[in-house]
């Protein structure tokens, strides 16, 4: 799919240039190179300045910014809009993100192509509302209620912050499913160079549609792999969108067993069926590693910073990166746990990611959690390596 003629020629003059934004300006331009056309916003720190970006720039490319009066209208308006053929994002943090759950719920449920930045900061509550935080890892994962999967991209750098939001908006239209980029209020708020890339190149996944030989309703699953073409509205067919349980043609059937459980199984197996294709990881100097690093996002940058030190030291430890948080690298962090003596995980949570490992290793797993605003320091990580190497 290329990007529209208008949208292209706004975006040539960006093609190649460097640039030094936040995380979050960085987050609101990928939006854009992915073909963004509609922003519903509900401004919250650390993630305002994706909303103050957006509304900048998507009339320059015949795109719609709109603020709401809460989170919960936003996530509804990105919702609708996608339903009426946009491609479709909002941003919130924390609060707002609680406030989103039902929202994201009716969007799996629904199979409705959508991206939602969860730019996470210290909490509970209102917490410290300038202060970074990965505290969400699993409140992405099980915000809403009821059987699902998910889809969440952890940039740890400004420049993945726009590369990844590419890639969440072209998840969301493949597997037809709400995509949340976790990415925190350290990277979000931090400044480093971005090169942009010619708007021509960038990979853009289509929405797939129904055509005029397939089943017109939308929800039917026979020979798409689990994941149907979409019905838009305004396209002179009907259809019926409910966040009820409903049979392949849409229509609600609360009762039925087979049905309740024929569509649960098809919407979690779309997503855990396809992991191989989902989830990525970056992996540094584990070939020979006895003590093995995992983190993501903010935390796994002083931890790179530990890895370097530790390794001019002599010392025999690496470092899993997780990209995709959900769904999660089982397979990966199964066979490194088989690999090496012991885990070190930091995280700026009290254990959150720490749990999910624990579940897949047979080796030893030291958290090392951090909280209250402030990131782990390399001297930090590198004292727990060399703790572990004991």
């Amino acid at each position: 799919m290329k990007l529209d003629e208008r949208r292209i020629e706004y975006l040539k003059k960006f093609a190649g240039k460097r640039d030094f934004l936040l995380g979050d300006e960085a987050c609101a331009y990928g939006a854009l190179f992915a073909g963004c056309s509609f922003f519903g916003a509900y401004p919250i720190t650390p993630a305002s300045e994706i909303a103050e970006t957006s509304a900048r720039e998507l009339p320059f490319v015949e795109g719609y910014f709109v603020q709401f009066e809460d989170e919960i209208a936003s996530i509804s308006s990105i919702i609708g809009a996608a339903w009426a053929g946009a491609r479709s994002m909002t941003a919130t943090s924390g609060p707002g993100f609680s406030l989103m759950m039902e929202g994201i719920g009716y969007a799996v449920m629904t199979e409705t192509p959508c991206v939602i930045a969860d730019i996470q900061r210290s909490g509970p509550s209102t917490g410290q509302a300038t202060k970074g935080a990965q505290a969400d890892f699993y409140q992405a994962r099980w915000g809403t209620h009821g059987d699902h999967e998910i889809i969440a991209l952890a940039p740890n750098s400004v420049q993945e912050y726009f590369d990844l939001t590419i890639d969440c908006f072209n998840l969301a239209e493949k597997y037809r499913t709400p995509v949340i980029l976790l990415g925190d209020g350290e990277v979000g708020h931090m400044r480093e160079n971005i090169t942009f890339p010619d708007p021509e190149s960038v990979e853009i996944q289509p929405r797939r549609k129904v055509s005029g030989n397939e089943p017109h309703m939308g929800f039917n699953d026979d020979n798409f792999n689990g994941v149907p073409p979409m019905l838009e509205f305004g396209e002179g067919t009907l259809r019926h969108v409910t966040g009820s349980t409903h049979k392949p043609n849409g229509m609600r059937d609360v009762e039925t067993q087979s049905v309740h459980d024929r569509l649960v199984r098809r919407l979690v197996g779309k997503i855990d069926n396809a992991r191989e294709d989902i989830v990525r990881v970056e992996e540094t100097m584990l070939d020979d590693a006895e003590v093995a690093i995992i983190a993501y996002g903010a935390a796994s940058r002083p931890a790179m910073g530990a890895l370097e030190a530790a390794r001019k030291k002599g010392l025999p430890v690496g470092m899993l990166r997780l990209i995709t948080a959900w769904p999660f690298a089982q397979r990966q962090v199964t066979e490194l746990g088989k690999r090496v003596k012991k885990i070190i995980v930091p995280e700026m949570s009290l254990g959150q990611l720490n749990r999910e490992v624990e579940r897949f290793v047979p080796c030893p797993v030291v958290s090392l959690p951090k909280i209250g605003g402030l990131t782990h320091t390399t001297s930090e990580i590198l004292a727990a390596i060399e703790e572990a190497l004991k």
